[in-house]
């Protein structure tokens, strides 16, 4: 079950830069449908293949979108944090969900039930395209892991894992278990221990009983691959679009 968040520690819902991106009416429209939930880590929202009951605009929370496959484990896709929207493009054209989709980070979300916005976007050309840029941004955020998976080396890809959640989770510390890091990034626990431990005793990082602490933000962007500084090019310029204030 997911409760709502209490509305005196509630933050903003233009904390998500897609709902940032709406124009009053869009903005004011959706809001009256929606709620702000907590979500807490580890729990299964969106089921891979399944229909979607809702959608999600993180504000506080993370998601980690994987795929499940009946011969590997599950593995990840990409991170979706308050720059983005969980399950529009399914609810939007009716589609089952793309993966699985579980929280990562805790936190808050704007949560809509999917019928009520698909209803809404049908008829909204401004939330149609933003849905669509960011169905692209997405994609493009999944062509770069699949890439990074097989071009770099196994720091590099972890001090990008590292960076995104870091910009995602709005704290220096996060929960990040070895093991589900190796799940995360497709290789044995032992690889990503050793990964980890490069990093850690480089100063850029500390871990300590299942949470990691960035350190040295501009050393680990130093150590991580190029694939980084392109998905986030990819984010910045997607709600670029100046919005009208509350």
């Amino acid at each position: 079950m997911i409760s709502p968040a209490p509305l005196a520690s509630s933050p903003a819902p233009r904390t998500n830069h897609f709902l940032a991106a709406l124009d009053q009416g869009d903005y004011f429209a959706l809001m009256a449908k929606a709620k702000i939930v907590d979500l807490k880590f580890g729990k299964s929202i969106l089921h891979q293949d399944e229909p979607v009951d809702a959608v999600y605009f993180p504000l506080t929370c993370m998601f980690s979108l994987q795929v499940v496959s009946d011969e590997r484990p599950r593995m990840e896709l990409a991170i979706i944090g308050n720059e983005g929207i969980v399950g529009a493009s399914e609810a939007l054209h009716g589609w089952v969900a793309m993966g699985l989709s579980i929280i990562q980070v805790s936190g808050a979300a704007v949560r809509i039930e999917a019928s009520a916005f698909e209803a809404l976007g049908a008829n909204r050309p401004h939330i149609q395209r933003l849905i669509y840029q960011h169905f692209y941004a997405l994609v493009r955020q999944i062509l770069y892991s699949a890439a990074c998976n097989h071009i770099h080396s196994m720091e590099e890809r972890c001090a990008r894992w590292l960076l995104m959640t870091h910009d995602r989770a709005g704290t220096d510390t996060f929960p990040v278990t070895q093991l589900f890091l190796s799940r995360m990034l497709g290789v044995r626990r032992a690889t990503v221990n050793v990964a980890t431990g490069t990093l850690k005793q480089a100063g850029l990082i500390r871990y300590v009983r299942g949470n990691v602490t960035v350190v040295n933000r501009a050393g680990l962007e130093s150590a991580s691959c190029s694939c980084y500084q392109a998905i986030t090019k990819v984010y910045s310029s997607l709600f670029s679009e100046p919005t009208l204030p509350l």
